[in-house]
């Protein structure tokens, strides 16, 4: 039976911070026209941490009872490593999204747009496709597609709009740097799986590609986020000059990329995903703090 520890690895806490930027720089974005509500910014927080943990125990299921996981160069797995019985994985990742619905549907009702039920119910259902169900779209090469979507351009967007009832200019931008880092915490992922996801037939785009235009697509992916700062900061774009903020991120850019570029592999790319971890944490709460003060 897994320990409590292993239980919290399985989580994979050190991806949270990919739930936590969008909703920072979203909040950030309400506040350039003042519209910041902070009971609205914490239930949005609420889905997308309860969301993110929710696709982690997900992925451990499906993987595991396909038998995807019993190689393991990275964080716990407790299926695929026999730590904990697949029943109760697969209820920890349902009770998870539960939660994440539930937030949800308070923080619509709150505001009366009950249309957003409909954009929750396909991002929970993306949460668990992802390596669940009969074909699962992470096998696939799909992956990037959704967690930018879903962890990068929805969250964003839907965090300064449930606030502000409206989409101001940042919130769209912004949402590309956010989805970029994002991907490029999956790219590091996968990038270190491919060996033993290539084994199995998990085609993720890390396979599809290769492992030299995956490394390439890495570094392409973080100057992309990095990228999109000036069109908000500068005069000639959305002005608001305290987004420069987001740049002091870029330090901790400079290992992972490093160590993507110079051939890193296997238990070499750990530091690299948890790096990008970070990296999306702190580049999320810095912009987001950013455009806040502008």
């Amino acid at each position: 039976m897994a320990t409590a520890r292993e239980w919290f690895e399985g989580a994979r806490p050190r991806t949270l911070g990919a739930a936590i930027a969008p909703i920072a720089v979203g909040t950030g974005a309400a506040a350039t026209i003042g519209a910041v509500q902070p009971v609205r910014a914490g239930l949005a927080l609420i889905v997308m941490l309860a969301a993110q943990i929710g696709a982690n125990y997900a992925n451990d299921y499906s993987d595991g009872i396909r038998g995807t996981d019993t190689e393991r160069v990275g964080p716990v797995r407790l299926v695929g490593q026999g730590l904990a019985a697949p029943a109760r994985v697969r209820l920890a990742a349902l009770a998870s999204l539960l939660v994440s619905a539930a937030a949800g549907l308070i923080l619509v009702a709150l505001i009366g747009q009950w249309w957003l039920l409909a954009v929750g119910g396909v991002a929970l259902l993306a949460a668990w496709l992802y390596t669940g169900g009969p074909k699962p779209y992470g096998y696939f090469g799909l992956g990037e597609v959704f967690v930018f979507a879903f962890f990068g351009v929805v969250p964003v967007v839907g965090t300064a709009y449930v606030q502000a009832l409206t989409i101001p200019a940042a919130a769209w931008v912004a949402s590309i740097g956010v989805g970029a880092l994002t991907c490029a915490v999956l790219v590091a992922n996968n990038l270190r799986d491919i060996p033993t996801d290539a084994a199995v037939g998990k085609r993720t785009l890390a396979v599809r590609m290769g492992d030299r235009a995956t490394r390439v697509g890495y570094v392409v992916l973080v100057i992309s986020a990095f990228a999109v700062i000036p069109p908000i900061a500068l005069p000639g774009g959305l002005g608001l000059a305290f987004a420069w903020l987001g740049i002091v991120s870029a330090a901790l850019a400079i290992r992972p990329v490093i160590a993507v570029t110079t051939g890193a592999a296997g238990r070499a790319l750990v530091p690299v995903l948890q790096a990008s971890g970070l990296l999306v944490l702190v580049y999320g709460l810095l912009l987001g703090a950013g455009l806040a003060l502008s």
